[in-house]
């Protein structure tokens, strides 16, 4: 993609307006929390502590908006305690002549590192960079640094209690996760209709996984309806596999004839059921099943054509699967629906706020270092905060903190949310400037009107948090004038100042973001070999339960199969944001092209696909055993991972010790007892090694980029050897 095309399609994203919006209920309270800490402090200690306590209670109340599974009262706390200390130590940095600078680098280095936790931190650190610089302008005493900085952690503690004790869709978010993952299966039932080797999305399966974590808090007060919530999720994980495996035509029901539309209607009632499911999850109301959706045991019907052998097995297990999640709803079973479905058991648990800590330590820690993208973000962020502060001295504007807060949140890990929020920022503060300030200009308000002005400015901010970024940054524009004109000063020519500084902040973060990217094209290759190492872990894991059904295997299968499904997930969001990178950039591979990449990504989605099948079918605990799986496993998950070094180094990939491994099970599969387990070996075994050909086939165009001293070497010395 061309330079122009990528900048017009991410102008168009980031002024493109959805019609939705944030429920009214939550962006009213959010208003109110702020006027609860501003007109108090306005009238018992003035202008400028009244501006320190609201733009505390802002970023709180913003963080409460994140897309976090945490209770919202301890984030509107992290949020003004993390505000308080930007404060505070702001204004004592401001006392010293030159230190302000350099407390502003680190701070802004410390705020991209943060992208490490999550987005939801990410983006609070960010603010506590635009609040470091909105209310800090005057040098103060120690004293009344930590006044100013109470004062902003009073914001988060204000808006805690609001949020306390006006409880309002406070599992929402768990209902909605919960709820997407049975409608993105009811999806892809429909998909394998018309296609069965299609693949489920990961996402829905992953951001379930997170909402069911639950602090110890949140264990002891969670509504009696979601108690449930793990037992349903485990049942989804377990309708994942039994679904492909209705589908494929080589594990499951033949590719044409009567079967084959038995099975097509099999998955036409899932799909309805599921939906039903996925209503009832979201509203918290009984599950009401349509009444053209067709009995769950279409799969031994009384009339008609019947399923049979592994097709019937896996259109019975997904009628019972449909119906043991049905009636949980429904009766509120707590026993059925609590009871682990996969697993060891007990319920998913994360550490409280403050226990948090050291575990955000160790993952800002594995990022520090050059070739991390969060590194690189940090050091960017650094930089051109910094710059446009420098800048904006230089030039003697008196408010020349509105150049570094542009920059701060414009800033992002990658190009297209860079460059889509560069253009809305510009944008929004252009208009809710202009408008705010003609309105001072022409109805010269007082104090308290400026307040409310102010606060309903914010109101609208949090309103349209999903609408989109151009039109909330209106409102937080027109917040910021309002609140800041409270301060002595003339009105026109602070507007036309922050016009031209949001242009100057605009400006340097989009042209660093050129001048020093960092490109998702250029990790897709390393994206692409962790998958490939991660899905034969779980392949790996899949088939050695054949050789023991008897011995425990629910954590290695689950921990391998969350694995893979992460790197799944993180090369498809590479890929996305890739697609939106100007020019073209090399795959990160040595001697791979993009096209290449695409073909090896097919082959390892295919193993990843066979694994699943092989999941949907594993033994129960008193079947026989199925000798030689478990060597065919180690050579597996041992291949895979040379095969991942070998793409990073740019070396062959081969399969040889696979093909051989595969030889030696298909010679035991002969003496061992007939059974479906036996036949589900032998053709997932045969269906795994096709996507390893697949794979070799994939990269075999591939540039030897040995040096040629390592090249003679390597043909003149042959390989050990022995066991692999």
């Amino acid at each position: 993609m061309s330079w122009f095309a990528a900048l017009r399609d991410t102008a168009r994203t980031g002024l493109t307006l959805d019609r939705a919006l944030t429920d009214p209920k939550r962006a009213v309270r959010g208003a109110v929390a702020v006027a609860l800490v501003l007109l108090p402090t306005l009238a018992l200690a003035g202008p400028t502590p009244a501006t320190s306590a609201a733009m505390g209670a802002f970023i709180a109340g913003t963080a409460t908006f994140q897309r976090s599974f945490r209770p919202r009262a301890s984030l509107a706390v992290a949020a003004g305690l993390a505000l308080g200390t930007s404060t505070f130590l702001g204004y004592l940095a401001a006392g010293v002549a030159g230190l302000f600078p350099v407390l502003l680098a680190v701070w802004a280095f410390g705020a991209g590192l943060a992208w490490a936790i999550g987005p939801t931190a990410g983006v609070v650190a960010a603010n506590t960079v635009s609040v470091m610089l909105v209310v800090v302008q005057l040098p103060v005493s120690a004293l009344a640094a930590l006044g100013h900085g109470l004062l902003c952690a009073l914001g988060g503690v204000v808006q805690a209690a609001v949020i306390t004790l006006w409880p309002i869709g406070s599992w929402t978010a768990q209902r909605d996760a919960l709820a997407d993952t049975y409608a993105e299966l009811a999806d892809y039932a429909r998909r394998l209709r018309q296609d069965p080797t299609a693949h489920v999305d990961p996402a829905p399966f992953m951001t379930a996984r997170h909402a069911a974590a639950l602090t110890p808090w949140q264990d002891r007060h969670r509504p009696p309806e979601l108690r449930g919530l793990r037992g349903l999720r485990g049942l989804a994980e377990r309708i994942r596999p039994t679904l492909a495996a209705l589908a494929d035509p080589r594990v499951g029901a033949p590719a044409e004839g009567p079967e084959r539309d038995r099975a097509r209607e099999v998955l036409a009632a899932s799909a309805e059921v599921m939906d039903a499911l996925a209503r009832a999850v979201r509203s918290g109301e009984a599950v009401r099943l349509p009444r053209s959706a067709p009995s769950l045991t279409l799969a031994t019907p009384e009339e008609g054509v019947r399923l049979r052998g592994a097709a019937r097995r896996s259109a019975r297990r997904l009628g019972g699967l449909l119906r043991k999640a049905a009636d949980a709803l429904d009766r509120g079973d707590e026993e059925t629906i609590s009871t682990p479905v996969v697993g060891a058991g007990g319920a998913l648990h994360k550490p409280p706020m403050f226990r948090m800590l050291p575990v955000a330590l160790r993952m800002v820690q594995r990022q520090f270092q050059p070739r991390s993208a969060v590194f690189q973000h940090a050091v960017r962020l650094a930089g051109v905060v910094t710059v446009a502060y420098l800048l904006a001295r230089l030039a003697g504007f008196h408010h020349g903190y509105w150049a570094p807060m542009t920059a701060a949140m414009v800033m992002r890990p990658d190009f297209a949310q860079t460059y889509s929020r560069g253009v809305a920022r510009l944008a929004g503060t252009v208009v809710g400037v202009a408008v705010s300030t003609l309105v001072v200009q022409l109805a010269h308000p007082g104090e308290w009107v400026l307040a409310v002005l102010a606060v309903l400015c914010i109101g609208g901010a949090y309103l349209t948090l999903r609408t989109g970024y151009a039109l909330m940054t209106v409102g937080i524009s027109s917040y910021v004038v309002f609140l800041l004109g409270l301060q002595a000063g003339d009105p026109f020519t602070t507007a036309v100042e922050r016009v031209g500084l949001t242009l100057l902040g605009g400006s340097v973060a989009l042209v660093a973001y050129a001048l020093f990217p960092t490109w998702q094209t250029a990790r897709l290759g390393e994206r692409l070999a962790e998958w490939l190492a991660a899905a034969g872990r779980y392949a790996g894991a899949v088939v050695a339960c054949y050789e023991d059904p008897a011995a425990p295997r629910g954590r290695a299968v689950r921990s391998a199969l969350l694995d893979s499904r992460e790197a799944r997930s993180e090369l498809l969001q590479a890929m996305e944001r890739a697609d939106a990178e100007p020019g073209r950039h090399a795959s990160g591979l040595p001697g791979l092209n993009r096209r290449q990449l695409d073909r090896a990504r097919a082959a390892v989605g295919h193993l990843g696909r066979v694994a699943v099948l092989l999941e949907a079918h594993l033994p129960a605990a008193d079947a026989d055993p199925v000798p030689g799986t478990a060597e065919y496993a180690e050579e597996l998950r041992l291949a895979t991972a040379l095969a991942g070094a070998a793409l990073l180094t740019g070396r062959p990939v081969e399969f040889d010790a696979v093909r051989e491994a595969q030889t030696r099970l298909e010679e035991r599969l002969v003496q061992a007892p007939a059974g479906v387990q036996r036949d589900v070996v032998r053709a997932g075994t045969r269906l795994l090694g096709q996507a390893l050909k697949d794979l070799e086939r994939a990269l075999r165009g591939r540039e030897d980029v040995r040096g040629p001293e390592e090249a003679r070497y390597r043909e003149a010395v042959p390989a050990p050897e022995g066991p692999r």
